[in-house]
This record gives structure tokens, C-alpha cells and sequence, in this order.
């Protein structure tokens, strides 16, 4: 064979290869367990953590693994296109640096839904594969710094009898004269929930809620939040590796449920009047970073 020509053929192959490697991570995780703090580790006597590999990213490549994550709102028994007036996009969601980055903004014309009125626009990313008992959750996240969501939680498909919401942590980067007076805090908090959600089954929606104050307002650096779902019966909450609360549900908590990540907007901390940094902030103000998000089981 021609030397030219071999040599550009494995130069072509090369870029190729390097191409693909960079494109999608499919690593393993690179630690071996959760973030925990010294002597924090609440695993039983005899038992290790192993990654839960389908559920978990460091987001080292430059493109969302859809092997692991729906970006799409609509889509696999899910058809929430967000709260309004912030719409679900999917080309804010971003893998670079190795973060998984979702932005948020003002729409370039409002657009009408459905009869909702949407102005801005944030995103949701979710699990493909399901969560169950006994599993740890983690996520290492740095808030944006508006008035808009940053959240890690996770949520059941529709079931009458139990729609189970149970979120680690939720919090928004900025408040303002239009915040709900409970919530005029909510940008300094990891705040838990456990909600059974309303249905024809459930007539009354029924939410267990913990917080703590964080050391800075969310958006000034990362923190690590996890949630150790340990039994049908209780779940405890981890900040920084170390644990702060628990939860005891109002029912059995036992329905495989799925890893969400919304950045939306609440009616309770509208876009206030100046755009509420959503409008007119920086990249970095305006987007939500996910470092890494990992799950793992006992075994």
C-alpha cells in the first residue's frame, strides 16, 4: 500500500477514535465510594458501596450520555413542559468542562402552550433508569444565581395510589420583594421533601419538609447533597458528607422512582421586576452546574 496513503488512513482512524472518546464519557465513576466525611459513612457493618453506573455521570465527555439522561420534557411517561412562564428547552443543557451545565433565560418572543404563557425558559434532565430503597444519591452542584430553581430529586411515574415526589435538595439563587415571606431565604438552604402527591386516590397531597442554612447562599460554590434512601420507612439527608436530617414518609416510601433535575420557575419567587438576574446575567450567573451525579447500592 501507498506509505501516503496508510499513514492518512490511520491518521483519519485516529481522529475518529479520539472523536468518539471525547464526544460521550463512558468511564466508570472515578471514586470508589460516596462523599462522606470521616466516620460519616452510615453503611451497616460488613456491607460496601459499588457505583450504580446507569445512574451515575461525571460528565467528562462533550455530549449529554442519552444512554443515562432524557433532556427532552416530553418523553417516556413524562409530559411536564414546565411551570410557567418557564418553559423545559433542551439546547441549554450543556456538557463541557467537565459539568453538565443547564442555563437559563428570557425567551426571544413569549410563546403560548396550551394555554400557558411562557416568557423564560430553564430545563429538566432525568434518569432513564429507575431508583429503589436502599440506594445512596449524590450530586455535587453549584446554583445558578437567579431567581430560579436548582434542584436534585427524584419522582415516580404515575401511580393512583402512590405518586411519590422525594427532593434532596431545591433551593433558588436569588430572592427578592416578590418572594413568598417562608420562602425569602430559600437562596441560603438545603431543603428537603418528601411529598405523596394528589391524585383520584390521594385527595389530599401530603409534604414532610427539613432545612438546614447553608454556610454561603447556594450559587458562591459547590455543595454536596445526597440522600441515603434507606428503607421504605426512612431517609436521611447528607450536606458536604456529613448527615444533617431525616425524613419518616407518610406511607410505605417504596416505588422505584427517577432522578430529576429541574431549573424552573416558582410562583412563589416570580422573575421580578429588574429580570431577577435571569434576563440580563452572565453565562455562569444564569446556569446551573452539575459536577457530578452519582448512585450507588449496597452490597
Amino acid at each position: 500500500m501507498n506509505i501516503k496513503l496508510l499513514v492518512m488512513l490511520l491518521l483519519g482512524l485516529t481522529a475518529v477514535h479520539c472523536k468518539e472518546s471525547t464526544t460521550v464519557q463512558e468511564s466508570p465513576v472515578a471514586e470508589e465510594q460516596p462523599f462522606f466525611n470521616a466516620g460519616a459513612d452510615p453503611k451497616p457493618a460488613g456491607k460496601t458501596w459499588k457505583a450504580v453506573e446507569n445512574m451515575s455521570d461525571d460528565f467528562e465527555g462533550t455530549t449529554l450520555n442519552e444512554k443515562k439522561w432524557q433532556k427532552e420534557p416530553i418523553g417516556n411517561d413524562w409530559n411536564w413542559i414546565g411551570r410557567p412562564p418557564g418553559l423545559f428547552k433542551t439546547d441549554n443543557v450543556v456538557v463541557k468542562d467537565g459539568k453538565m451545565n443547564v442555563t437559563v433565560g428570557k425567551l426571544d418572543k413569549p410563546t403560548t402552550i396550551n394555554g400557558s404563557n411562557f416568557t423564560h425558559y430553564g430545563a429538566i434532565v432525568r434518569s432513564l433508569n429507575p431508583g429503589q430503597v436502599g440506594r445512596y444519591y449524590e450530586c455535587r452542584m453549584k446554583a445558578n444565581k437567579t431567581v430560579m430553581s436548582s434542584t436534585f430529586w427524584l419522582m415516580t411515574k404515575y401511580n393512583c395510589e402512590k405518586k411519590l415526589e422525594l427532593d434532596i435538595q431545591e433551593c433558588v439563587g436569588r430572592t427578592s420583594d416578590k418572594t413568598a415571606s417562608w420562602a425569602q431565604k430559600w437562596n441560603r438552604i438545603f431543603h428537603s421533601n418528601s411529598i405523596h402527591r394528589q391524585t383520584d386516590c390521594q385527595p389530599k397531597p401530603v409534604q414532610i419538609q427539613r432545612q438546614v442554612t447553608t454556610e454561603t447562599e447556594n450559587w458562591e460554590r459547590f455543595y454536596v447533597y445526597g440522600a441515603w434512601w434507606k428503607s421504605a420507612d426512612e431517609i436521611q439527608f447528607f450536606l458536604d458528607g456529613k448527615y444533617v436530617y431525616s425524613i419518616t414518609p407518610d406511607v410505605a416510601w417504596d416505588v422505584p422512582a427517577y432522578l430529576q433535575m429541574a431549573v424552573e420557575t416558582y410562583d412563589w419567587n416570580p422573575i421580578s421586576d429588574d429580570g431577577g438576574g435571569v434576563d440580563s446575567g452572565s453565562w455562569e450567573d444564569r446556569t446551573t452546574q452539575y459536577d457530578w451525579i452519582r448512585t450507588w447500592k449496597l452490597e
